[in-house]
């Protein structure tokens, strides 16, 4: 996994260096604490998988990062809404669109309390603080809650457990106008195929395309 683009503020493309360089561990940290895990606690719930995963950066691509950059940068939204932030590489691309851009918010969320800690110091170095609001807690709660969306969301990532890409979808559809973009990574994993099968279906009220960047993005537009 090698970072290879360059983005506008500097501070920025180091700190996705750095993450990246941090991401490339997560096969040895991943075997690390399942060695570590009792059998019979194995991660069910969210929480648990959530909680289980804290060590783990699960990241964008380098060239998704740099996709779901240049199409911020295009359809120029008001309000992005980011499911599945981890230590915040995604997030990172995404509010350094907004950034680029002039103007715009990124609203992201995470069950890991200690990735939400380490995400917020790392946008704090990054200077991208003050553009990104991270909801604590479980995304179908905390999106739908008091402090969620207070506009529509313009441009939405799904990036968190496959499982749960539909339901949050579901849930933020009411917000979605025509032509907005939804992007979702990892087409290849078999917890996505609800999802995809939605997405692809006209009826439903999206038109599909599977971008080939590493492990697959599904752009969907709303119709």
């Amino acid at each position: 996994m090698t970072f290879t683009h360059t983005l506008a503020d500097p501070r920025v493309e180091t700190t996705l260096s750095r993450m990246f360089a941090n991401a490339e561990l997560d096969d040895a940290t991943e075997a690390r604490t399942r060695a570590e895990r009792p059998r019979a606690a194995e991660p069910k719930t969210p929480q648990e998988r959530a909680d289980a995963t804290a060590e783990i950066y699960m990241p964008v691509s380098a060239a998704g990062g740099q996709l779901l950059y240049n199409l911020v940068r295009a359809v120029r939204p008001a309000t992005v809404v980011e499911f599945g932030m981890s230590f915040g590489i995604s997030t990172l691309h995404l509010a350094a669109a907004v950034r680029d851009n002039g103007a715009g918010r990124v609203i992201t969320t995470e069950l890991s309390k200690d990735k939400v800690a380490a995400a917020r110091r790392t946008f704090a170095d990054a200077g991208l603080d003050d553009v990104i609001t991270v909801l604590e807690g479980d995304a179908l709660e905390t999106l739908d809650g008091p402090d969620g969306l207070d506009a529509p969301a313009d441009f939405v990532l799904l990036d968190g457990w496959k499982d749960l890409c539909l339901p949050v979808l579901r849930l933020l559809e009411p917000q979605l106008a025509p032509g907005t973009l939804v992007v979702a990574d990892d087409v290849n994993l078999g917890s996505l195929l609800p999802y995809l099968e939605y997405v692809r279906t006209p009826a439903n009220g999206y038109q599909s395309v599977t971008f080939p960047v590493e492990d697959g993005m599904e752009i969907s537009c709303r119709l």
